[in-house]
């Protein structure tokens, strides 16, 4: 009888274990699909465009390859991280019940990004010139410069894209987000080509066609959220975005450093593939690989939403337990979805390189680095999961410091030393960076592991209580359970 109670208590603690790993597992695809769908559609964008300008000329796209991986990414990856600073308070003030506070958030953000903006954009303004000092080949770096120029539209459409992007997830009204970033793709391809091809308007074509279709998501974004579709959480401007933005700012340093310093990593790599023998075939062959396996990360960055997202909703109810296990469950679907990615690009990535350039050379560079390039995306498939956690719980600057050490203290150290030292050129450079990652890996999963979840319920709670304002239909204080 003992047996058969015993084994009843079994056969119902595992329905019961079935039942909230899908219930989750339907949370997490409710927020990270439309974010899969709108990362891969809008990275997708700045791939299409590297293969127009491939065709061009391999001098052309060595150029392109050197501002897309160096000075649009270190502008992306300033914007994009302090922008995730509205996700972290976006996501626990949805958690919390706190919705007025998100639209506060969302326009300090914009705030805080036109400045920084601002400061940035002489990198494009002077770009030719600053590779010059780089070192750069004078060819190369003076259509460099040329291109630089034209990426200014779609670096101001980063001010207010992933912000509001952001906002919306956080409350999971990102199914707009997918439709409009979806909307993009199926535009930039024929605006591309009308351009480049019928119009022959070269890389400022193709350049130019990124900078509309982003522009498009951004005005569409903007219709969503002053049509009244987010009644709750946008209720209009307000003077309150401009008050106490200094811990905001703080914040959004925290997020900015923490992702830059992953998104400058490749950066710094392909600039030391522009120091080798034959920099227009190394510079392309690593910055093709490096678009390959960061189109695929975008499918992950979906999930990286989603941890954000769930982590920082379920901290801001209050529910540590609940956090770990939506960990576990986000980690194992990306992991898989990894391990797919892994097996295709060992199949298919002798022939990859022919997509993106008709130079032969080029192509067997791209052929060379495709196992390296599967592995790549396989530890690209756990880190970023990791990250979001921290994101979540607004642990960037643990992730910041960690992400140094691994990636600029172990990763570029060894990877110059087998590129130059052992010979191995671009291969050399590309091991380093997955040593690079594989140490980030182990740390932050050691790091997750270690957290307690309890105090960070209890961090949450606090932030939230200091920024908080009064909605104009209430009356009371903010209740102590929040």
């Amino acid at each position: 009888m003992g047996e058969e109670i015993q084994e009843s208590l079994l056969q119902s603690s595992g329905k019961d274990l079935k039942v909230r790993i899908l219930d989750e597992s339907s949370k997490v695809w409710k927020v990270a699909l439309p974010g899969v769908l709108a990362r891969f559609s809008s990275f997708g964008s700045l791939v299409i465009t590297q293969s127009f300008i491939g065709h061009l000329g391999s001098l052309d796209l060595a150029a392109y390859a050197l501002v897309q991986t160096l000075s649009v990414r270190f502008v992306n990856g300033i914007l994009i991280g302090m922008s995730s600073a509205t996700e972290t308070l976006c996501g626990q003030a949805f958690g919390a019940g706190q919705l007025h506070m998100m639209g506060i958030y969302l326009q300090k953000s914009w705030i805080v990004n036109f400045s920084i903006l601002t400061i940035l954009l002489p990198v494009f303004l002077f770009g030719g010139f600053i590779f010059r000092l780089l070192g750069e080949d004078e060819n190369i770096a003076q259509s460099a410069g040329y291109a630089s120029f034209w990426f200014i539209p779609f670096i101001c459409s980063f001010v207010f894209l992933m912000t509001n992007q952001m906002f919306l997830q956080a409350q999971q009204k990102n199914q707009i987000i997918a439709w409009l970033s979806i909307l993009q793709f199926t535009i930039h391809v024929p605006l591309s080509w009308f351009l480049v091809n019928l119009l022959n308007l070269g890389t400022a074509g193709a350049i130019g066609a990124l900078g509309i279709s982003s522009w498009l998501v951004v005005f569409g974004e903007f219709v969503y959220i002053f049509g009244g579709f987010c009644p709750e959480s946008w209720t209009g401007f307000t003077t309150a975005a401009f008050k106490d933005l200094w811990p905001m700012v703080k914040l959004s340093v925290s997020s900015g450093v923490m992702l830059c310093l992953e998104l400058w990593y490749n950066a710094v790599l392909v600039l030391i593939a522009g120091h080798m023998k034959n920099a227009e075939i190394s510079i392309s062959a690593f910055s093709i690989c490096a678009n390959i396996s960061l189109w695929v990360l975008m499918i992950t960055l979906g999930f990286f939403g989603a941890a954000i997202v769930r982590v920082a909703n379920e901290l801001g109810r209050g529910d540590a337990k609940a956090v770990k296990f939506s960990i576990k469950v986000i980690l194992t679907i990306s992991f898989l979805i990894g391990l797919f990615f892994w097996s295709t690009c060992l199949i298919f990535g002798k022939n990859i390189g022919y997509l993106f350039s008709e130079e032969k050379e080029v192509a067997e560079a791209v052929s060379d680095l495709s196992v390296l390039l599967s592995f790549s995306i396989l530890f690209n498939s756990i880190y970023p999961i990791l990250s979001g956690v921290a994101v979540g719980a607004g642990l960037q600057g643990t992730v910041a410091f960690i992400t140094l050490f691994c990636y600029y203290i172990i990763g570029i150290p060894i990877g110059a030393l087998l590129g130059y030292g052992a010979g191995l050129q671009v291969k050399g450079i590309w091991i380093g960076m997955i040593c690079g990652v594989i140490a980030q890996t182990v740390s932050l999963s050691y790091m997750t592991w270690r957290t307690d979840w309890d105090e960070q319920v209890t961090k949450a709670e606090q932030r939230l209580k200091r920024w908080y304002l009064k909605s104009s239909t209430e009356s009371n204080p903010i209740s102590d359970h929040t």
